[in-house]
C-alpha cells in the first residue's frame, strides 16, 4: 500500500496520540516532586492568560477546517458541474439526426463508464488515461464540422462549451484528489496546541488535582477535533468521499 497516499490518516494518528503524550508528560513535569520547587516559582499566571494562547489555536484551527470543508465542497460542486454538462450534452444530441445521436450518446456514455472507473483511484491519488482518452474523443466528436452542419452553429458551440466544461470539471477533482496534508500548517498547529495546554496547565500550579482535569479536558476536546479536521482532508478518501452517484445516473440516459 502507498502510505504516502493515506497521509491524512498518519497525521490524524500521530496528532491523537501525541496529543496525549505531550499531556502526560506535562503532568509528569509540572506534577511531579522532582520538578516542584521549579514549579512553585512560576505560580500566579492568572486565568485569563489562557485566552490568548487559546484564541490562536483556535482560529487556527478553525482555519485548517474551513480549508477541509471548502475542498469537499469544491469536489462536490465539480462532480455535479461534470455529470450536468454530460447530461445535456445528451439532452441537445436528441435534437440531432439518429446516427450523429448514437454517436454522441455513445462519446457521452464511454466518458461516463471511464469516470467510474477511474473513481476508485482517486483515492490513491492516481489517474486514469482511459477516461482522458474518453475526454479528448467526446470533444473530438462534438468539435467535428459534421455536426454543426446538421444541428446548427449556436448548438456546436454550446455542445463544445459543455465538453470543455466536462474536462474542467475532471480537472479540478482531479487537482482535489492529489490533496496532501500541509506539514507546516499542523506544524504551527502543534505548536500553538501544545502552548495553550502549558497556559491551560500553568494557572493551576498549586492544585495538581484541577490542573490534571484541566489539561485531560483540553487533550479530550483538541484531540478529536483535530483528528476529525485531518482525516476529512482528502474529498476523495473515507470517510466523507464525495460518491461518484451523479456520474453514474448518466447512464441510463444514453444506453440507447
Amino acid at each position: 500500500m502507498d502510505w504516502l497516499a493515506y497521509d491524512h490518516y498518519l497525521y490524524a494518528a500521530a496528532a491523537l496520540l501525541g496529543t496525549f503524550v505531550a499531556a502526560w508528560v506535562l503532568l509528569q513535569v509540572l506534577c511531579g516532586p522532582r520538578w516542584s520547587h521549579a514549579v512553585a516559582g512560576i505560580a500566579g499566571v492568572v486565568p485569563p492568560f489562557i485566552n490568548v494562547l487559546g484564541v490562536l489555536f483556535g482560529l487556527t484551527l478553525a482555519f485548517l477546517a474551513n480549508d477541509t470543508w471548502n475542498a469537499h465542497d469544491r469536489a462536490l460542486a465539480a462532480v455535479n458541474r461534470e455529470a450536468d454538462a454530460l447530461h445535456a450534452i445528451a439532452v441537445l444530441a436528441g435534437h440531432l439526426p439518429a446516427a450523429d445521436t448514437v454517436l454522441v450518446d455513445g462519446a457521452v456514455r464511454d466518458y461516463a463508464r471511464a469516470a467510474l472507473g477511474e473513481w476508485p483511484m482517486l483515492s490513491r491519488r492516481k489517474t486514469s488515461p482511459v477516461a482522458m482518452q474518453a475526454a479528448d474523443r467526446l470533444l473530438g466528436v462534438l468539435s467535428d464540422p459534421h455536426l454543426a452542419a446538421v444541428g446548427g452553429a449556436a448548438a456546436a458551440e454550446q455542445d463544445i462549451a459543455l465538453a470543455l466544461t466536462v474536462r474542467d470539471a475532471r480537472e479540478t477533482r482531479l487537482a482535489l484528489s492529489q490533496t496532501h496534508v500541509n506539514p507546516l500548517k499542523w506544524a504551527g498547529m502543534a505548536v500553538l496546541g501544545f502552548l495553550t495546554m502549558v497556559s491551560v496547565a500553568v494557572v493551576h500550579v498549586g492544585n495538581p488535582r484541577a490542573m490534571r482535569v484541566a489539561v485531560a479536558l483540553f487533550a479530550l476536546a483538541s484531540a478529536p477535533t483535530a483528528v476529525i479536521v485531518l482525516i476529512h482532508g482528502n474529498p476523495f478518501q473515507p470517510p466523507a468521499a464525495v460518491s461518484a452517484a451523479p456520474l453514474a445516473a448518466v447512464l441510463p440516459g444514453v444506453s440507447r
